[in-house]
């Protein structure tokens, strides 16, 4: 089955920003680990989640150096994340992730 590159992208930022949001991947490493993409594309990701109106911000670790933290969503905007929940194994299925 052919996806779009446009399909796979939305999914990628709704699944990026499910693992987010559920605390099973907060930071880029825990990103590229659960899923198997590139360092870059996780960082991407998460910057493109603003496109989405989903509101993704850093937190710095306490007294930690190097960009030590994790990231939090502060809103999905207009995305319905229960829908997201829902529909994770197609979204996974879709992008081929574990």
């Amino acid at each position: 089955m052919e996806v779009s590159k446009t399909k796979s992208s939305f999914y990628r930022r709704l699944y990026v920003a499910w693992l987010i949001d559920s605390h099973i991947a907060s930071n880029v490493p825990a990103l590229t680990e659960v899923t198997g993409m590139p360092r870059r594309t996780a960082q991407d990701t998460i910057a493109a989640l603003a496109d989405l109106d989903i509101v993704c911000e850093f937190e710095q670790q306490d007294g930690a150096r190097n960009h030590a933290g994790r990231y939090q969503i502060r809103s999905w905007g207009p995305v319905d994340k229960a829908w997201v929940g829902q529909h994770l194994e197609q979204i996974k299925q879709v992008l081929g992730y574990p």
